[in-house]
């Protein structure tokens, strides 16, 4: 049931990065240059109190370096290859057990 899940909510997000894939190739096909969305201007149009309340947790939670060099890289990569890696982790995840062979357990 936890696998189908995983498989499920996997394909969703490499769905969702493909129609962010097409998106930002149509703007940049529009502007004559490469243009990506990145991932802190979509989480801010979904929920913006959350994403300013994400550098505070992370300082007080976790060491301070985790926040600028780690958070801030995966906050500014493309929303396509944010959600392309966590869908192929999910998927991967999610995957049946492959079956035995023969008396290995």
């Amino acid at each position: 049931m936890i696998r189908f899940l995983f498989r499920a909510l996997g394909l969703l997000c490499l769905a969702a990065a493909f129609v962010f894939f097409v998106y930002d190739g149509t703007k940049s096909i529009a502007a004559n240059a490469v243009v990506f969305t990145k991932v802190d201007e979509v989480w801010t149009l979904v929920h913006a109190a959350s994403l300013q309340q994400l550098q505070p947790f992370i300082v007080e939670h976790t060491t301070p370096w985790l926040w600028d060099p780690v958070a801030v890289a995966a906050l500014n990569a493309p929303t396509f290859v944010a959600f392309a890696i966590v869908g192929a982790i999910l998927v991967l995840l999610g995957r049946r057990k492959k079956p035995l062979i023969g008396y290995d357990r």
